[in-house]
Order: structure tokens, then C-alpha cells, then sequence
């Protein structure tokens, strides 16, 4: 009787055990299932919609990380730097020197490194972030920053002076990398990377100049210049959409899919100005406007003497290559004898242009595009332009591409000749259009010299002197150039 009892209990027992236990796992299951569904919930929140529910208790550990932390790669970027400075160092030398001498100011005759080292300290890459996946391209955007030690002195001659050392110290990078790798099936399994800039958050960097056994006195703002050619070359070859394509592994390779190409084509016609602001002691301002997409490919007007309302009704065709980030930059200045001085400036955003859609826009000038920096902030006038933005068809675009190349070549001759001070002086709308015809712009080059006139030089320049130079261009009808100086001011004139 006793071992009956037993069994039974023993059952009941188990029974009751199973049960419980089932009760509790439905239970803890339910209570997982609604914590799952809260949490997602509250993953689609913001910072922004937290703040709201939690008011002033929102907690200062929640974070909204944007990038992946890569603490190993820095490990491995410090063992592996003293070969990749070697390598960058080499790569610098060969790329970045002919930078330096198409973007050098007109106020300096060479620009060259004569000591160029990137020092022991490795950069910091701060987080990673995957921006895009697809088919034989991975897009990677890289925090990077940069406190290093490197050793860089540029050799900054000028026609004045002998040669100066310019030592760069307290040199310090904070940008955003952005690179896209292109795929292989061999390996190294990456046929070219592809490196740039981007231009949100804007790239900072920050450095000081120290003359090497000089003053940098010795040349008038020399300074400011080597600022505004690193700001040049930062702005117009690494800030995306510009960007640097590098082939990987030694193997021929197609990278034309991923260089910068042309998209459309900006008719400007430079209107007129009113109430320029007057920047002479005698008389009035002589105002010209300067425009470009990229600095390399600036454009200008004639001068008019003597006016703050000047009309030009001049037109230009520029070249976009990035609808989405590129701005087509105007820029008015006053002629003078020396440096010109700069009237206002202002930009207008390419991406607020409509397809094959002629405007016509009045645009407020500013005394600088960083407006955060300047105390004066007065009014600079009114800037009238016609603006018409068409895009270019494939047969279009590979057309334009070859004529940028051109048109920088002839620039690139003009300079060596000495008719232009550096590559990217300002010429004027005879010299430089692009022509109705997209391929037409090179020979437009040689044929319009005779017109260029004060836009190709500067009555400081070349003060007190006559100088003649062969013009060897295509089609130009004009075998001599001689500039002279008349009642203080240079002369272009043929021969």
C-alpha cells in the first residue's frame, strides 16, 4: 500500500513540476517578447525623441554612435607607420610638388619641398563607418585625426629675394576620409582606392609658418599666400567630389569609372553690380568680377573704370562635375596698381539650379564667404547675373572631360611663356570660354591672346619692364606678345 502511495505521489508530483515549469517558460517568454518589442520601439527613437520622454533625466551615458570603434587598426597603424610614412612620403614628393607649382600665387616663382618627412607619430583614426555597399565597390568613411611630429620645409622663392626655407610646425589634421575601394577577384583582391575629403564636417588644418634662418617679412604677405594655396589645392583636388585614384597591385587597371567627370555645363552671364563699395581715396573703385567653379578654371571680366554701378553683360561657360556639393563662386575686385583688392564675394549653390531653366538672380555680396571671422560686416552691394544650367549626355561629358585637359594645358603654356603668373590666374572670357562647341575651347585659347589684356597681367608685375614672348599656341593669329607699361598700367599688345 505504502509503495502504491509512493508512486502516485511521485507522479502528481512530477506532473505538477512539469506544469509549473511550462507555466513559467510561457510566462518568461511572453515577458521577452514584450521587453523585444519595447526595445525596438525604442531603438527607432532619436536623440532628440528621447530627450522629449525623459525631459531632464535623460541620461548622459546614452550615445548615438555613428562610427565603429577600430582601436586594433590604430594598434596596427602605429606598428606598420614608420613604412607607410616612407611610402606616403615618396607619393607626396611625386604628386603633390606639381600642386604646388600650378596653384602657387603669383607673388612667388617656385614652390618645392627641400625637406619632407612625416615623422614618428601615426595618425589616429577615430571610427569607420561603411556608407555603401554594391557590386565591386566597398564606400568607407574614415574619422581621422592627425597631431603628428613631421618635419616639412618648403623652399619659397621669389622674384625679389633669394630663396627662403618655410618650415610648417604644430601641424594637425581633423577630417573626414572618405574611401572607396574598388574590387578584384586576385589578390591583393583591391585593384585601386580611390581617397577624398569630405566637405561635411569641413576639413581642418591647422599649422604654423617659421622663416628657417630668416623673417617671413622678407616676402609681403607670404603668409596669407602659402594659406590660400593650401586652401586652394585642399578645396579643388582632395574635397570631394575631387578626389585622388590610386591603382593597387602593379596590374593595369580601368579606373575611369571612377575619376571625376563632368555633369553639365553653367552659362553665366555677370550682369551688372550696384553699390560696390568704394575702395579708393581718389575717385572710384575700377570693379571686375572673378568667378569659377574650381579655382583652376577661373574666368573674369573687363574692367570698368571709375564705378560702383558697372554693367558688363559679359558671358562664360564653366564646366560642373558635382551637381550635389559644387557652388560657382563670384568674386568682384577693384584693379590697383600692386594687389588688387578684393570688393565682395558670394556664393551661389549648385544644387538650387533647375535643368535647362534660364534665372535671373540678384545676389548680395559679403566681404568673405566665412563671415564668422569678419567684424566688418557691412554691405558690399548687389551682383545681377543670367544663369542657365544644362546637363550633359554621355557623348557630352567625355567631350568636356577632354576639354578641361586642354584648356589647362593651354593655361599650363601661357605660364611657362610668361604671359600669365601662375596656373590659376584669372583670364579673361575671350581666352578661356568653352565655346559653343565643347571642343572647341583650346583653339578658342590661341585665337582670343590678342584680347586677353589685363586679365593675363598686373601693372606691378611688370612695372618699368618690356618684355616679348613667342605665343606658339594653335591657331594663334598672334606670333609676338609685348607688354609695355602705359601711364602706370601694363599693356598687352601683338605683333
Amino acid at each position: 500500500m505504502g509503495l502504491i502511495s509512493g508512486i502516485v505521489m511521485g507522479m502528481m508530483f512530477g506532473i505538477g513540476l512539469m506544469a509549473g515549469w511550462k507555466h513559467m517558460m510561457e510566462y518568461r517568454n511572453k515577458k521577452r517578447l514584450a521587453k523585444a518589442i519595447d526595445v525596438r520601439s525604442l531603438s527607432s527613437l532619436n536623440r532628440d525623441d528621447l530627450k522629449k520622454i525623459c525631459g531632464e533625466t535623460f541620461p548622459c551615458w546614452i550615445s548615438f554612435p555613428v562610427y565603429e570603434q577600430v582601436k586594433w587598426l590604430n594598434k596596427q597603424l602605429s606598428k606598420l607607420w614608420p613604412f607607410i610614412a616612407d611610402a606616403a612620403e615618396a607619393i607626396i614628393r611625386e604628386s603633390v610638388e606639381p600642386l604646388l607649382e600650378d596653384y602657387r600665387p603669383p607673388g612667388i616663382s617656385s614652390l618645392k619641398f627641400s625637406e619632407l618627412s612625416l615623422g614618428n607619430v601615426a595618425p589616429k583614426i577615430e571610427g569607420i563607418r561603411v556608407q555603401s555597399l554594391k557590386e565591386g565597390q566597398i564606400t568607407m568613411d574614415i574619422d581621422l585625426r592627425w597631431g603628428g611630429d613631421p618635419s616639412i620645409i618648403l623652399a619659397v622663392g621669389a622674384a625679389v629675394v633669394a630663396s627662403i626655407p618655410i618650415q610648417l610646425k604644430d601641424l594637425q589634421v581633423f577630417t573626414v576620409v572618405r574611401a572607396i575601394f574598388q574590387l578584384a577577384d586576385e589578390i591583393p583582391c583591391i585593384s585601386a582606392v580611390v581617397v577624398a575629403l569630405l566637405a561635411e564636417p569641413k576639413p581642418r588644418i591647422d599649422y604654423t609658418l617659421k622663416a628657417v634662418g630668416g623673417s617671413l617679412t622678407a616676402i609681403p604677405g607670404l603668409s596669407d599666400m602659402i594659406n590660400d594655396t593650401v586652401t586652394s589645392i585642399v578645396t579643388d583636388m582632395l574635397q570631394w567630389p575631387h578626389r585622388i585614384v590610386v591603382p593597387i597591385g602593379g596590374i593595369p587597371v580601368d579606373t575611369s569609372d571612377l575619376e571625376l567627370k563632368p555633369v553639365g555645363k553653367l552659362t553665366v552671364t555677370v550682369v551688372k553690380a550696384s553699390g560696390l563699395k568704394n575702395m579708393e581715396l581718389i575717385g572710384k573703385s575700377d570693379p571686375y568680377v572673378v568667378l569659377h567653379i574650381r579655382p583652376l578654371f577661373k574666368v573674369r571680366t573687363k574692367v570698368i573704370d571709375n564705378n560702383l554701378n558697372p554693367v558688363w553683360n559679359e558671358k562664360f561657360e564653366l564646366i560642373a562635375e558635382d551637381k550635389e556639393t559644387q557652388s560657382l563662386i563670384f568674386e568682384v575686385y577693384d584693379e590697383d596698381i600692386g594687389d588688387d583688392k578684393k570688393l565682395g564675394t558670394v556664393k551661389l549653390p549648385l544644387i538650387d539650379l533647375q535643368p535647362e531653366v534660364s534665372k535671373e538672380l540678384e545676389l548680395r555680396l559679403l566681404p568673405q564667404l566665412d563671415m564668422l571671422k569678419i567684424k566688418d560686416k557691412k554691405d558690399r552691394g548687389i551682383l545681377t547675373i543670367q544663369v542657365f544650367y544644362h546637363e550633359f549626355n554621355k557623348e557630352e561629358q567625355l567631350a568636356a572631360h577632354e576639354e578641361e585637359k586642354r584648356m589647362l594645358e593651354a593655361k599650363k603654356k601661357l605660364k611657362e611663356q610668361g604671359v600669365v603668373g601662375s596656373t590659376m590666374d584669372a583670364v579673361d572670357s575671350a581666352a578661356s570660354a568653352v565655346g559653343s562647341g565643347i571642343g572647341a575651347g583650346a583653339n578658342i585659347v590661341g585665337s582670343g591672346l590678342g584680347a586677353v589684356g589685363s586679365g593675363l597681367s598686373r601693372a606691378g608685375q611688370f612695372m618699368g619692364r618690356t618684355i616679348t614672348r613667342q605665343s606658339g599656341l594653335p591657331r594663334g593669329s598672334v606670333s609676338n606678345i609685348q607688354i609695355t607699361e602705359e601711364n602706370g598700367a601694363a599693356k598687352l599688345h601683338s605683333m
